[in-house]
């Protein structure tokens, strides 16, 4: 599913709206027995709604464990797809069809296949930002949360194809240089854009505060060997998954953080840590795409039924394999 970057109108819905909002799709929601799950890098009401909030992991967890009849995704198609492949029996929709990724455009089944021609006896390992196509070629899904424990649970001996991030790829062979590690030329255009020199204004802008920086960023392995060099002071620089850096704010005693990735995340760490000072790298790093999704998106997709995200059996049986070994692995 290839999809232009979506142009957003600009406009913010006011309080009484976004409540008014709020109870018909909760009302809507109770019709439906339907769960309500959203992404970190939702719109803060549209955060504000879910029964769930989180990271890749994260939801397609819930989605594998809910008793719901009706998953309403609020994230990206990939995420709507990887629901249907866990939870099948369902309905799962997903509230704006612009919602696509650019780091899952970036590699094809037929890429993988023909990757995996040249390196036949390595192991491919995909992140889960992939179509379900991709998915079913692969041997192991992961998050930026569990792709190192992903690496680790394979055997020494053998070699791995990461894709299609190639700044996540990158930082896992930085992690483990002893392991032959191919990695797929991909990456988010959000994350691609925050860059080293940003981070280290921000940092000589707050001195006090301690910096987060998601792997699929393309600062961090500029970061990395700035502080290598002496150039860049390593004390409270975290390379880290969307969720940890959740847990990083919550126990750190730090009181200021500079975080590098998509702006969506902070409201929920102002909301779970509001005493505590949360500052955008980068402030203009926006995913347009996960940003189609609106309460009024999400209200229709209930109320019409519109936007069913299934996936062919055959595809679906295949893929759940690597799926389901991300999540046992963690």
């Amino acid at each position: 599913m290839t999809l232009a970057l979506p142009v957003l109108e600009e406009g913010t819905l006011c309080t009484e709206m976004v409540e008014e909002l709020h109870a018909e799709i909760r009302s809507l929601a109770r019709v439906r027995d339907a769960v309500i799950l959203a992404h970190n890098y939702q719109r803060p009401e549209v955060q504000d709604i879910a029964d769930f909030v989180g990271d890749s992991l994260g939801l397609s967890r819930e989605a594998a464990a809910t008793d719901a009849d009706v998953i309403a995704f609020c994230g990206v198609h990939f995420m709507a797809e990887t629901a249907a492949i866990l939870s099948p029996q369902k309905r799962v929709l997903l509230p704006d069809l612009r919602a696509g990724c650019s780091l899952a455009d970036t590699i094809t089944a037929d890429d993988v296949r023909r990757w995996r021609s040249e390196f036949p006896d390595h192991v491919a390992v995909g992140y889960v930002n992939t179509t379900a196509e991709v998915k079913a070629e692969l041997d192991y899904c992961c998050t930026s949360g569990n792709a190192l424990a992903i690496v680790d649970a394979i055997p020494e001996n053998k070699g791995i194809l990461f894709l299609p991030d190639f700044f996540l790829g990158a930082h896992i062979r930085r992690l483990r240089p002893q392991r032959e590690i191919e990695v797929w030329m991909g990456e988010c255009h959000v994350h691609k854009g925050i860059n080293a020199g940003t981070v280290n204004a921000r940092r000589e802008e707050y001195p006090e505060a301690e910096v987060l920086v998601h792997p699929e960023c393309g600062c961090a392995g500029q970061l990395l060997y700035e502080t290598g060099l002496g150039d860049v002071d390593p004390a409270g620089l975290h390379i880290t998954s969307t969720e940890g850096m959740i847990r990083l704010a919550l126990s750190r005693p730090t009181n200021t953080f500079i975080v590098a990735t998509e702006v969506g995340i902070l409201h929920r760490m102002r909301q779970m840590a509001p005493e505590k000072e949360f500052i955008a790298a980068d402030p203009t790093a926006v995913c347009n795409y996960m940003k189609t999704i609106t309460l009024e998106g999400l209200r229709d997709s209930l109320l019409l039924d519109q936007h069913a995200v299934t996936v062919p059996d055959d595809i679906r049986d295949r893929a759940r394999a690597a799926i389901d070994r991300m999540i046992s692995i963690g």
